[in-house]
């Protein structure tokens, strides 16, 4: 169960304590400093803005310049005793040092203020999104893979987010895998010496909330939760943190009893435009293997998929997010064949109901993360284009082909019509194309620089290259 003791009470541990035991909040702390204000869109209309405070009160929220409200609290400072067989045998307690408060955004409302801070307003019309994954420095001990975080060209997201703010986005996309840093580095490796490591706030900070700060400041953010946000791992943080529903002991992966709940959420929609919707799926739990029709995950996602396809019967078109890509092209060693990827517990589950177009009617674009790389694939037959988006930030696992042979099928019956894909560490714009319901997607290098041009249209994706 959950507590804010551990067997061996810390002076960071007791710290922690003394901030969850403040309970009774002022009714106004305009003077509390925020380490992070962001605003994390939710289903609907509805978006909420979040505040991170080290204090032991939430800051105070002014709407149109009027008068300061408290914001309310969404998580106490705690410390999460080490969690029984983890994903890395290295781990240790999960210190939350900062409380977690938050205000919903009213309707109509154009403007916030959190400690002297303009917060990012849900757009009343989006036009430009920016799309990354897969963006944390990789610390891993049981892969014995450690990414050089001190290195910005080894670890470029601080200029991602740096390069895709310019852009000026009315909503973000982050497409899973937030948070990377679970093991300590070892002693001889100086590209991540004396990073913070573990579940707690040092590393989701050092991960997300500083490298990413001018983003987070641009425009409203959708998370979708990767692996690495199970509840296993960095389930705690994400549930406190960027997750969009109300906070929920029960769904809060403190308990690893509830995992079974709080590792499958409800899929929801976010509307873009009057035609078009984002549809945001959780596979955190998924597998590399297919699922039997009896296993426990089979029926849930299942029951999702299910959710997936009456949502996506309130508008014409739907964008379907999901981290894990049902449909991909493998990374293959040079001079190798290319051949297919996604992953075989999805496919298991969504081939069940849809055999041969894997999706449900109405979704005409399929985006994700989870493979470090870019690719832009669609087919000829009625599957939805597949763009994979997790070339942001963490280590790179090797270069996609760059050339499919003639007749590739990435399913069966899948045949790829139109492909692109590149290695290079980036990120992608979604740009509106005028009033219609086509869009544009723009792929750049870290700094910035237009590489690739896919136009989406009618479930298509046909991209070019542009000149350098």
């Amino acid at each position: 169960m959950f507590s804010t003791t551990s067997t061996r009470l810390t002076g960071v541990a007791l710290v922690s304590l003394l901030l969850a035991a403040c309970t009774d909040f002022s009714p106004l702390a305009p003077d509390v400093r925020a380490d992070s204000v962001y605003t994390v869109q939710a289903q609907g209309q509805s978006a909420v803005v979040r505040a991170l405070t080290r204090a032991s009160v939430c800051p105070a929220i002014a709407w149109d310049g009027g008068a300061a409200l408290p914001m309310q609290q969404r998580a106490a400072a705690a410390v999460a005793p080490l969690r029984a067989g983890g994903a890395q045998s290295d781990g240790k307690e999960a210190v939350f040092n900062v409380l977690t408060c938050e205000a919903a955004w009213p309707a109509g409302v154009l403007r916030a203020r959190v400690a002297g801070v303009e917060v990012p307003a849900p757009r009343q019309e989006i036009r430009r999104i920016v799309i990354i994954a897969d963006t944390g420095c990789r610390m891993k001990g049981s892969e014995n893979a450690f990414q050089a975080c001190n290195d910005a060209e080894k670890w470029p997201f601080a200029q991602v987010a740096a390069s895709a703010a310019a852009k000026k986005p009315d909503l973000v996309l982050h497409i899973g895998d937030v948070h990377y840093r679970e093991s300590p580095c070892p002693a001889d490796k100086a590209g991540c010496a004396n990073s913070p490591w573990g579940y707690g706030y040092d590393a989701w900070q050092a991960d997300l909330f500083k490298p990413a700060a001018p983003l987070l400041a641009a425009a409203p953010w959708v998370f979708v939760r990767g692996n690495h946000e199970s509840c296993a791992r960095a389930g705690q943080g994400w549930f406190r943190f960027i997750d969009s529903q109300p906070w929920s002991e029960a769904r809060s992966c403190n308990d690893p009893a509830r995992d079974g709940d709080a590792d499958y959420s409800a899929p929801y929609a976010v509307p873009l435009t009057a035609d078009t919707q984002l549809l945001i799926f959780d596979s955190s739990k998924t597998a590399g293997v297919a699922f039997s029709s009896t296993d426990a995950a089979f029926q849930k996602y299942s029951a999702q998929l299910q959710a997936v396809g009456q949502l996506a019967q309130q508008k014409p078109n739907s964008f379907f997010m999901s981290h894990h890509p049902l449909l991909s092209v493998a990374l293959v060693k040079e001079g190798k064949k290319p051949k297919p990827g996604g992953n075989e517990g999805l496919q298991s589950v969504f081939s069940a109901r849809f055999p041969q177009r894997l999706f449900p009617d109405g979704i005409s674009l399929a985006l994700h993360g989870h493979v470090h790389v870019f690719e832009s694939i669609s087919f000829k037959g009625a599957q939805p284009a597949s763009l994979v988006l997790g070339n942001s930030g963490s280590a790179n696992e090797g270069k996609p082909p760059q050339v499919l042979p003639p007749g590739f099928q990435a399913w069966a019956g899948a045949e790829v019509e139109d492909y692109a894909a590149r290695g290079d560490y980036g990120f992608a714009t979604l740009d509106r194309v005028g009033h219609s319901a086509d869009w544009l997607l723009t792929e750049y290098t870290v700094s910035g620089v237009a590489v690739l041009e896919c136009a989406i249209a009618s479930g298509k994706s046909r991209c070019k290259k542009l000149s350098p």
